[in-house]
Formats: C-alpha cells, structure tokens, sequence
C-alpha cells in the first residue's frame, strides 16, 4: 500500500453525462483494471474496491471538475503514468485531467460554481434575465427536495452564493451560481424546477447543467 492516496480530477461531457454514478463507478473500476493499477480493496464482509467520487452526479449533467480517490496496491506508479493508462482505457467524455497526491479532505468542501443554460427555440423571453435575476433575490423560493423519506419542501435561497445572467446568444441565457454542495447541498437543476414552478413563460426549451468548479468554505479553489 502507498503512504498517500492519491486523487484524479476528471472531466465527463458528452454522451458520457447519460453515465449514471452506479455505471461510472464501474467504469473507473474497469479502467483500472485494464490498465494493470491494481486498486486495494475495503475491509470486511463485502470488500469492495477502493475507489469514490466525492460529489456524485445526477445524470445529464456534465462537469469538469470531479474528484475521484483512489487507494493502489504494489509498487509506485508515477502520477503521470496513472493518468496516462487511465485515459487509454476510458470512454470518450470521461477523462482524467490531472492525478496528485495529498488532496484536501473532502469534508471541507463546501462550494460549486455551475452553469444552468437555458435554451429558448423562439429566443429568449423579454426581460428574462431581468426577471430571473429579480426573482433568485427573494428571500424564499420553496421547491420540492427529493429525499429517502420522499418529497420534502426546501428553500434553496439560503444555498445560493451568488447568481447572475449573462445572455449567450439570441436564443441561451445562461445562469452562473455558487451552491452549496455539502451539508446541506443544492442541486443546481432545483434552479431550473424553481423557474418551472413560478414563473412557467420563462421555461426553457432545454437545459443543460455543466459543474464548473469546486471551493472550500473560504472559497479557495478545492483540490
């Protein structure tokens, strides 16, 4: 066993965002596999290989800025060399971007830069960006969270950071956010289902959700 584990930041776009977390789990294990990296495994009556994702994904939703962890067993294999056959036994969209060691502790992030873009076929609605912006300044905007125990109502302004608009082209406005994304978290698609509830002329055509970066609690990047 090595003295750190090590971690990968990776990136999944494309078709690669119909993954559910399950399959991509499975799929880093393969990887690793077929690249001859042999992953230690858990202890107990179910090992299971050493191997997590810290902020799993909904499926859609594209990003890159994951974190993967995971635990090596035999002799040191460089980092550069991990990433290497890692990414020679990846799918498309699902790449490896950079593998280091002594990564932050994942209970200390805290925050997830995100773009919603909103895609309008007729163009975007008059004063959209003017409306939205007005709207995620209430106070309050209660959207169902789907939880184990079932629906339950959320205001997710307390989770929001920052939000603004920026008009992409006649027919996308895209919404930049800061969320929280740990204890408690906020699906940035909540976004979306607050703008289909309240306020139903503004609901685009299509979405679609990329995770840009991640932060601690001070807000310095996270890795």
């Amino acid at each position: 066993r090595w003295a750190a584990m090590p971690r990968a930041l990776f990136e999944k776009t494309g078709n690669a965002v119909w993954i559910s977390h399950l399959d991509l789990m499975r799929l880093f294990q393969r990887a690793f596999k077929r690249a001859g990296l042999l992953l230690t495994h858990t202890q107990g009556f179910n090992p299971r290989p050493s191997v997590s994702i810290a902020l799993p994904m909904s499926v859609g939703l594209e990003s890159r800025c994951e974190l993967l962890d995971f635990d090596l067993e035999g002799e040191k294999v460089s980092n550069e060399e991990i990433l290497r056959l890692l990414n020679e036994n990846l799918v498309s969209g699902v790449k490896i971007l950079s593998v280091y060691d002594d990564g932050s502790k994942i209970k200390n992030l805290a925050y997830l830069d995100c773009i919603l873009s909103l895609e309008y076929d007729a163009g975007i609605p008059e004063n959209a960006a003017e409306t939205l912006t007005a709207f995620f300044a209430r106070e309050e905007i209660i959207v169902e969270k789907r939880t184990k125990n079932g629906p339950k109502p959320e205001n997710i302004i307390p989770l929001i950071r920052s939000i603004r608009m920026e008009t992409q082209d006649d027919h996308t406005l895209q919404i930049h956010t800061r969320v929280c994304c740990q204890n408690p978290a906020l699906n940035p698609m909540q976004l979306h289902a607050a703008i289909q509830e309240y306020l139903p002329h503004l609901k685009p055509d299509f979405v679609l959700c990329s995770r840009v970066e991640i932060f601690d609690s001070n807000e310095t990047l996270f890795r």
